[in-house]
């Protein structure tokens, strides 16, 4: 078994928590470090914070055990080999990362190095960081001796972040010296050579003993590069595929047949060529916003995520369009909203299309009742109930007397609803679905009128109607 390594991690959360309790579960010793109190209190009691599959039950495994809470940054710094920033890097109004959180805590790190450090870059973080990470350091008295800066980014998707932590693709560590590279290797040891896996307790997923994840060493640069790359490129990929169910759209054609065709190339893949109502969270609008800053400061010229944040932009607005054409006008509508969260599996409402559209809608002068399994707490921070807002116990409420069902967010529960029970509930049996979770045939069977992205609208005849009415 691998030795135990002391890691401290810097913030606490998506990317902190989920690594702190994932390295604790390969089996290495964790100080986690928040400044905010609350947070730490909360999470020593044993509150997870976010809606996250397996954090509840790690957390609870490892509480107190292998990991810990405090508010104490230089403790974490002194009893640790390796340190993770995982602090959050928000967008400014330019477009580009804000970086002070990583500084911060870069000098504060700084003030009790004592002995060789490895500081690894967990946050999204644009080129050249790294560097900027060493100069905060050294401005602060430490010599070069003393530590290294690592790039580590991580490449987890919310709602599947753990599996993601632990059957990661790839893990990419950016190293420019040997002791720092070794150091990490280790850290990442049970997963890449398949030990972790042997466990019967291990959490499973597409890696195995057989077919660990791969270590790719790389410079501080290019790791950094790495980051930004793909996830500018899956948000290309989504806003592409968008971009093509409009020209569906007009031309009658069907995008599920199309991004079949496509994904089964084995150069394009099926995966992020489901059409929407356009990407969000807090990772893809920032980075790919970020990357194009760092381009244009550098002189390179990358319009091309310009317009890559137009189509998306674009994307909400051609859904409003939607539910504009189904209802003729939108003032005074009842409408009910399933989903407010960026995608499904998550109670993560950053940059949320589903979000943004709901304000919309507020703006055009609907009453809205919403519904989202993990969401609407932090829906709520954001917009307050009111006359025109309302949160619902489930999608059944949300549907009573509503002229229209709006689906914005792909959750797994909202493909098993009972569509019969819900034309009975709703004042017009309409359903605008910007995730495309269901068949538009059988819509039509059901007596709905059913418009989705990139396909065919259908629209119920009137015996259908009366057929479907009739077997209520």
């Amino acid at each position: 078994m691998s030795k135990a390594i002391q890691i401290a991690v810097v913030g606490s959360g998506y990317v902190g928590l989920v690594a702190a309790v994932c390295f604790a579960e390969i089996g290495h010793d964790v100080i986690c470090v928040d400044n905010d109190e609350r947070k730490v209190a909360a999470l020593e009691s044993g509150d997870t914070l976010i809606h996250e599959k397996h954090l509840p039950e790690l957390l609870v495994r490892y509480r107190n055990n292998r990991i810990r809470f405090t508010t104490d940054l230089g403790e974490a710094t002194r009893e640790s080999e390796a340190i993770f920033i995982a602090v959050g890097t928000p967008q400014s109004e330019s477009g580009d990362a804000d970086l002070s959180y990583v500084e911060a805590v870069a000098c504060e790190i700084a003030r009790s190095l004592t002995s060789y450090k490895v500081i690894v870059e967990k946050s999204t973080v644009p080129v050249y960081t790294n560097e900027w990470i060493r100069r905060a350091i050294e401005r602060n008295g430490v010599g070069r001796r003393l530590f290294d800066v690592v790039s580590n980014p991580e490449f987890l998707r919310e709602g599947t972040a753990v599996e993601d932590f632990l059957h990661p693709d790839r893990i990419v560590v950016g190293a420019d010296s040997e002791a720092a590279a070794s150091l990490l290797a280790a850290i990442y040891a049970p997963l890449t050579t398949g030990a972790y896996y042997q466990r019967p307790d291990a959490i499973r997923g597409s890696c195995s003993t057989a077919q660990p994840p791969p270590l790719l060493t790389t410079s501080t640069k290019s790791a950094e590069i790495i980051k930004h790359a793909s996830n500018a490129f899956l948000a290309l990929k989504i806003s592409f595929i968008n971009a093509v169910s409009n020209l569906c759209e007009v031309t009658d054609a069907n995008i599920e047949q199309v991004a079949r065709g496509m994904g089964l190339d084995s150069r394009i893949g099926p995966r992020f060529l489901r059409p929407g109502i356009g990407y969000g969270g807090s990772c893809f609008p920032k980075d790919v916003a970020a990357f194009r800053s760092v381009a244009d400061q550098l002189g390179i010229d990358f319009s091309l995520l310009t317009e890559v944040e137009k189509i998306n932009t674009q994307q909400k607005k051609r859904f409003l369009s939607k539910v504009r054409s189904a209802l003729w006008t939108l003032r005074g509508k009842r409408l009910g909203v399933l989903g407010l969260a960026f995608k499904g599996e998550t109670d993560d409402i950053r940059e949320s299309p589903a979000v943004d559209l709901v304000e919309m809608l507020l703006a055009e002068g609907c009453f809205i009742t919403a519904y989202d399994p993990a969401a609407m707490k932090r829906t709520e921070e954001q917009i307050a109930a009111s006359r025109h807002l309302h949160y619902a116990e489930d999608a059944y409420a949300a549907a009573v007397d509503a002229d229209a069902l709006l689906i914005l967010t792909d959750w797994k529960e909202f493909v098993d609803l009972d569509f019969k029970r819900l034309y009975t509930l709703m004042r017009y049996p309409i359903v605008v679905d910007g995730r495309n979770l269901f068949d538009p045939a059988e819509m039509h069977d059901l007596g709905f009128t059913y418009i989705s992205i990139g396909r065919p609208a259908v629209y119920p005849t009137r015996d259908v109607e009366v057929a479907t009415t009739a077997g209520v």
